[in-house]
């Protein structure tokens, strides 16, 4: 800690224990006697926080209050009061006091008194800053690391180049879909339509009529002609998300349309331009795809003319304060909740932390805690049990396995955790995906992988 704290006290021994004390607990320590000097030193040593006696010659701790408060410090002040000086306690608060400790106190307390003024302290700096300052990111995207950076370079380039086709790549959980929105909302076609699809929602038969739209009689329930996302796309942006997932036979579809910008709908005979640009988006390695030809590798270059990819959270971690703060206040608006902010330990784990789940993970964590938090302060006790462990699962700490002397087979371990999970769920894979702690799109992964299905 580097914090220097202030301590004023008429009292030598109250004045010296206390000063050990904290400098025991890693704090620089200033002294003054009395009033006079205690406002010498605020303004020559520029402490983070003063323990201030109320009781002292020359000029008391009221005095010292107001004289603070009338130059407009926000310095954190601790006030020390006699035994029964309650009243004298609740008119200091009223100055601006932050606490007040009772005479004669633990030296204990006072420690736990003076981190907790310190972290509220800091968290009103952050707050303050993360408020009024002007808005960091692009769009809805939050973060201003040197990674996210690269990523708002290449989309400010994008908001006056009408590209037809761009590829957006990303671990589960980073925000694909806000880049491809932003990519919408910024670019020469924001004023037109932003149609998207989950590519792992629809079969392949069903998927065909989505994309392309279908003559009536085409099939047995067609019982009227349907545009598809490709018409209804036209002149806008068509977001076509997990395109990793597309069976191989749409892929060939997928690809013709995109080749000759035209397209058939089903049961159709007459040839529609395709007039919208085409945005896709995918957690998988794409080129590992193609290698293992699950992927076709015509398409892939079709789709990479602009190819983004999305940092995950482990290659950013210093945006997770602001995306900490960003969070908060949306679900303090949303549950009519007044969260004040993290407490320094909290965000330490908090940052620390591996996140496998990426930003909506850490989303996920923010909003648990919101809704059920009863006190400002998230600390590190109100956060998952998983993040608890020192050193935040960076280190393998808090993980509930060991790993045994003569090692795992990982792969064995993972199909034999999804099997276990798909048949504790009864074969629910979104609840499946829930106790692995992983997307459903990751748990489809996996069972194609290992034959599940």
């Amino acid at each position: 800690m580097s914090e220097t704290i202030l301590v004023c006290d008429d009292e030598e021994l109250i004045r010296w224990s206390l000063a050990e004390q904290l400098r025991g607990d890693g704090y620089n320590v200033v002294e003054a006697e009395n009033g006079k000097q205690c406002l010498e030193q605020v303004a020559s040593a520029a402490p983070s926080l003063v323990f201030l006696d109320l009781k002292m010659p020359e000029l008391d701790g009221m005095s010292v209050l107001r004289a603070l408060r009338d130059q407009d410090n926000d310095l954190p002040v601790i006030v020390i009061t006699a035994h029964g000086g309650v009243e004298s306690a609740i008119e200091a608060t009223k100055l601006g006091a932050t606490a007040y400790l009772p005479k004669p106190f633990d030296l204990r307390e006072a420690s736990l008194a003076a981190r907790r003024a310190l972290d509220e302290s800091r968290l009103r700096r952050e707050v303050y800053y993360l408020r009024t300052r002007t808005a960091a990111g692009y769009g809805e995207i939050v973060g201003e690391s040197a990674a996210m950076r690269r990523l708002y370079d290449t989309l400010r380039r994008l908001e006056q180049i009408d590209t037809p086709t761009v590829l957006i790549q990303g671990e589960s959980g980073t925000g694909k879909d806000l880049v491809a929105r932003a990519i919408h909302s910024r670019g020469p076609r924001r004023n037109r339509p932003f149609m998207e699809i989950d590519c792992t929602a629809l079969p392949e038969p069903l998927m065909e009529s989505e994309l392309f739209g279908h003559e009536r009689g085409a099939f047995t329930d067609a019982k009227a002609t349907k545009r598809g996302l490709f018409e209804a796309a036209s002149g806008g942006i068509l977001f076509l998300d997990e395109i990793g997932e597309l069976p191989v036979g749409m892929q060939s579809k997928l690809l013709r349309a995109l080749e000759n910008r035209k397209f058939r709908r089903v049961g159709g005979v007459a040839d529609i331009p395709l007039d919208a640009a085409i945005i896709a988006a995918t957690n998988r390695d794409l080129r590992a795809e193609v290698k293992a030809a699950r992927f076709r590798e015509d398409l892939y270059f079709r789709l990479n003319v602009v190819p983004i990819q999305v940092p995950s959270l482990r290659d950013r971690r210093e945006d997770i304060p602001a995306l900490v703060h960003y969070f908060l206040d949306r679900f303090n608006r949303a549950f009519g909740r007044d969260i004040t902010g993290v407490s320094g330990r909290a965000m330490e784990r908090l940052v620390s932390w591996r996140w496998p789940g990426n930003v909506r993970e850490l989303r996920n964590v923010v909003e648990r805690t919101v809704i059920l938090l009863d006190h400002p302060v998230i600390d590190v006790g109100d956060l998952p049990s998983e993040l608890r462990g020192e050193g935040g699962g960076a280190t393998g700490a808090g993980c509930p396995f060991i790993l045994p002397d003569e090692g795992v087979d990982l792969e064995q371990v993972d199909r034999g955790l999804t099997e276990q999970a798909l048949h504790r769920t009864g074969g629910n894979q979104s609840a499946a995906a829930r106790l692995l702690g992983i997307s459903r799109y990751a748990l489809r992964y996996r069972m194609e992988k290992f034959d599940l299905k």
